[in-house]
């Protein structure tokens, strides 16, 4: 099928039309799928994921014996939602359960040895773990040797053995039979409570939506697949009704939008409930999210709203120390390909976002480090797609006190005297691997777009994109032949704004965090360029304006 022959069949714009060609639904079966997606061709039946069955006739049996369980989480939005989650469903069977989510400075990452002992100490015959579990290998082994029958769900990748649990529920693992593999942990948390509810006999909460679709932005997996149905499910759920939590997060967010979209839960909504992990403590966050007073909700939504203000601050600080560093040539990018830096000043929950920031500013790797007291570094790292972050951490396993994650998202733990032999290894893998081409920061655009078609019906085309995220992005398009027809502005000292005409039409444009090209706007004039944007809707009292998020600018020879 070409572009033509889709804008035709799907009444679609030829934009969009192209924009899915160029994203690979290029049959009428891959077209229908994505844009149609159902119950019946995206959700396989759990009875495939391994140990599914074995963990909910263990879960059915304590409930049926009142045996206590403890739910052990993470202190990410992801292992909070899974925490809030099964703390939910399990009481509503008439489980004796309770829940316990680690501190990030004080306990660390995932379960430990300490936990599995109170745990016994405390008449706790179940512990289930939700968003982690995968690596606990010391953990299990107490566990089954004091009688705790260990349940783990966990979406994170397997080393090369896996822990010995009583089950083990991660469609990563290699005999695991569930088809679709790229879930969050709150995604699989989800999947086993559908089956325990379904074996019960009994309908899920509505609220298990509104927390699968949280923890599954947050924690930025593919928006493919079972993954999408269940984004878009949430999102019509939420935007039906609103529950004491969600109403919270909007108020600090400012959304006065009529409909939330992933972005806005990605970028407003999730943010608030990381900072509690980040910077605080993380069991807060379950409490918010199942709370049903009102008085008690609004007090930790304003602590939500005080924290992810801090948080920005941190960050933005540390990101302007680093970039002084790399201006300053204390870190070299002519010669160095990786981003690698370390602080006992930096909150170690934050380090993963300025990691996130530093990719997509130099295209680079980046491995950032929280110094302890103890002589441990605690890192974060975050990769670009052409470097498998995980493998490459596993080639290294000798030097590291522990690690686990993703191909692009991964945490570790090392002595600090280990960290240049980190980087020299890391430098070496990557300059077998990777071209310069690889390490060059690039800009993928979907579609060609004028001014003239950015209408009304394009915007309504573009939604049936939605949702947008990991691996469905934010359509970017290509724009010819634009002027200026007014001065750009420089606000805040980091954002251009500009107007542009084309074809008869005008448009403002704003350049978010790229100071650099006000100078080069300035010296253009009147001298036509092609822009590369993103076409966004902006609401403002109750006015819908189609507006143009710019990427980048390209001047003709």
């Amino acid at each position: 099928m070409d572009a033509l022959q889709i804008a035709a069949d799907y009444n679609l714009s030829l934009p969009i039309a192209q924009i899915l060609l160029a994203r690979g639904f290029i049959t009428k079966e891959l077209i229908d799928q994505f844009l149609f997606t159902s119950f019946d061709t995206a959700i396989a039946h759990m009875g495939l994921m391994k140990d599914a069955q074995k963990a909910i006739d263990r879960i059915v049996r304590a409930i049926e014996h009142k045996e206590k369980i403890l739910i052990f989480g993470d202190y990410d939005v992801d292992g909070i939602t899974s925490s809030a989650m099964m703390m939910q469903c399990l009481k509503l069977v008439g489980a004796d359960v309770n829940f316990f989510l680690p501190n990030r400075v004080r306990d660390g990452y995932g379960l430990s040895t300490k936990v599995v002992q109170k745990a016994a100490d405390n008449g706790y015959s179940v512990v289930i773990t939700v968003d982690n579990g995968v690596t606990a290998f010391e953990p299990a082994a107490l566990a089954k040797k004091l009688g705790i029958d260990l349940i783990i769900t966990d979406h994170h990748q397997p080393h090369g053995h896996l822990p010995e649990a009583f089950a083990l529920i991660n469609p990563h693992q290699q005999e695991c039979n569930y088809p679709y593999k790229l879930f969050a942990g709150v995604g699989v948390t989800f999947k086993v409570l559908s089956f325990l509810f379904a074996r019960l006999g009994k309908e899920l909460p509505q609220k298990v939506y509104e927390l699968l679709l949280l923890g599954t932005v947050a924690d930025v997996v593919p928006l493919t697949g079972e993954n999408r149905f269940w984004v878009r499910y949430g999102l019509q759920y939420v935007n039906r009704q609103e529950s004491l939590a969600f109403k919270v997060l909007k108020e600090n967010g400012k959304l006065t939008k009529p409909l939330l979209s992933s972005l806005d839960i990605g970028f407003s909504i999730a943010p608030q409930i990381n900072a509690l992990g980040r910077l605080d403590d993380p069991r807060d966050g379950v409490k918010f999210l199942i709370g049903s007073h009102e008085q008690e909700v609004a007090r930790i939504g304003k602590v939500l709203l005080e924290l992810n203000q801090a948080r920005r601050e941190i960050e933005r600080g540390i990101f302007v120390e680093i970039e002084a560093s790399i201006k300053a040539g204390a870190i070299d990018l002519s010669k160095e390909n990786i981003v690698m830096a370390a602080s006992k000043n930096w909150p170690a929950g934050v380090i993963g976002l300025v990691g996130s920031r530093l990719v997509g500013e130099y295209g680079r790797p980046a491995l950032l480090f929280h110094l302890t007291k103890d002589g441990v570094a605690k890192g974060s790292c975050r990769s670009i797609s052409a470097f498998n972050m995980f493998e490459a951490l596993e080639s290294c396993k000798d030097l590291l006190v522990q690690f686990g994650g993703h191909a692009q998202a991964a945490g570790l733990a090392i002595k600090i005297e280990n960290l240049p032999k980190l980087k020299e290894r890391l430098e070496e893998r990557i300059a077998q691997q990777l071209t310069p081409f690889d390490l060059q920061q690039k800009l993928t655009l979907d579609a060609q777009t004028t001014l003239p078609e950015l209408t009304k019906k394009f915007m309504e085309d573009m939604q049936h994109l939605e949702p947008f995220g990991h691996q469905n992005d934010v359509p970017r398009f290509y724009i010819k032949n634009v002027v200026q027809v007014q001065k750009p502005v420089l606000l805040k000292d980091a954002h251009v704004k500009c107007t542009i005409f084309a074809d008869g039409v005008i448009k403002p444009v704003i350049f978010f965090n790229k100071p650099t090209l006000f100078d080069v706007c300035m010296k253009l004039g009147s001298q036509p360029f092609d822009l590369a944007a993103q076409v966004m809707e902006n609401h403002w009292n109750g006015n819908i304006n189609i507006e143009l998020q710019g990427l980048d600018i390209a001047v003709s020879q």
